[in-house]
């Protein structure tokens, strides 16, 4: 039996709008067979640091030969390239814009190239407001249906490519400093620092010169009540039971957090 083929979509362009639908057309029309899966659609608006979150933590679960199509892309119409990559598990499709370098720090890039080809896109003279109806979309329909990556442009180095970096964790034997780099909608408050970093110790988060006891459930505090803990993505993260740590703390992305290492 042959595996169907799957593309999945991630984009910051909500769904009050006709853009994703106007995307699945496009894909649909080239092989109304392939298998569309909308990972998110509400990345806040223009924030690639968020995209690569959520990439990051969602590719690992789909087969090998995935196509991932994510646009968040405020240089849209500007000098920055459209690229494609062919990775040790897939593929991935967007702007150059360090969106990828999440999943490309623990996978290898087998090659990757810049969107020079025409003849994979929607229509030569693509929208410069509307890339990913007109060039990402259409390519990931090409590379799903068995289209080589070398087709579709020009080989780049892939160093050559954007890292989009978080600030470096400091470690040490008693604290980790890091940082916050994504908060979901529920007002979690999610850290760059990993659940391995912590494994068999005791520890507590300092945030804004308070200290937050860790756990391992929501339920381990009474609502209204903060506490921190290894979220299911393996990440640090801190909350409020039944209410928005974001909220509670008036906290943003990127500001810094201590865990603090007790025994």
């Amino acid at each position: 039996m042959t595996r169907k083929k799957i593309l999945t979509l991630l984009t910051d362009f909500g769904l009050q709008d006709i853009y994703v639908g106007v995307m699945k057309g496009v894909i649909a029309s080239i092989n109304p067979d392939i298998h569309v899966i909308d990972l998110t659609h509400q990345i806040p608006a223009q924030n690639i640091v968020a995209a690569r979150f959520c990439l990051l933590n969602a590719y690992t679960f789909f087969p090998e030969n995935t196509v991932h199509v994510a646009v968040v892309d405020p240089g849209v119409g500007s000098q920055r390239r459209g690229i494609a990559i062919q990775y040790d598990r897939g593929f991935l499709v967007g702007a150059d814009n360090g969106l990828f370098s999440g999943v490309l720090a623990q996978s290898a890039v087998i090659a990757a190239v810049e969107l020079t080809n025409s003849d994979y896109w929607r229509v030569a003279n693509p929208s410069h407001t509307f890339h990913g109806r007109d060039i990402f979309a259409p390519v990931g329909a090409h590379l799903a249906n068995g289209v080589a990556l070398k087709k579709l442009g020009k080989t780049i180095d892939p160093d050559s490519l954007v890292q989009l970096s978080l600030p470096e964790l400091t470690i040490n034997e008693r604290e980790i400093i890091g940082c916050i780099q994504y908060i979901d909608r529920f007002g979690n408050l999610i850290t760059n620092i990993s659940a391995e970093s912590i494994e068999g110790k005791f520890w507590s988060v300092i945030v804004k010169e308070q200290e937050i006891s860790c756990g391992k459930t929501y339920s381990d505090v009474e609502i209204g009540k903060i506490i921190a803990l290894v979220g299911s993505h393996s990440w640090i993260e801190i909350a409020v039971r039944n209410g928005s740590a974001r909220e509670k703390l008036q906290i943003d992305w990127g500001e810094q957090v201590i865990v603090r290492i007790l025994t």
